[in-house]
């Protein structure tokens, strides 16, 4: 009985190792690729394969400008809410992340961690540093799809 269950166990893990890499093929092929230009910079950012990423992604290419918010984020106006189907109530953002914080309808690009907080939703993140957007003050920027 013993070696059946893990002869079974053998034939399911190979069998769902056989199913994963196509999985994460296609999940690779549906991933967003954009770039935020500021000045003569560019810097690259993968969006989520969410609603929200998705959403976000369709509103492009998108020229806004950024402001402080506390030090710990650049915030500007999209002008509307993304859509959140599926999203968290509430998410914690980790420096580099893209989000919508869906109260004031603005985009959050975080340049350090923050506490979890209700009405954020996560749309992407950077691929590389950020420091680009440090600078004080506003900035302007242009999103668009990357080639």
């Amino acid at each position: 009985m013993h070696r059946t269950g893990t002869a079974f166990s053998a034939l399911i893990g190979l069998t769902l190792a056989g199913l994963a890499g196509p999985a994460m093929a296609q999940n690779e092929d549906k991933m967003i690729k954009i770039d935020v230009t500021i000045g003569t910079e560019t810097l690259t950012a993968t969006l989520d394969d969410t609603a929200a990423g998705r959403d976000f992604a369709s509103m492009l290419p998108l020229e806004i400008t950024l402001d402080d918010y506390h030090g710990i984020e650049k915030v500007g106006d999209l002008g509307r809410q993304i859509d959140n189907a599926g999203a968290p109530r509430a998410y914690e953002p980790k420096a580099g992340d893209i989000t919508q914080y869906r109260p004031w309808s603005n985009l959050a690009i975080f340049l350090k961690p923050f506490q979890s907080s209700a009405g954020l939703v996560r749309i992407g993140e950077f691929d590389g540093p950020i420091d680009a957007l440090s600078r004080a003050g506003e900035i302007p920027v242009r999103i668009t799809l990357a080639d």
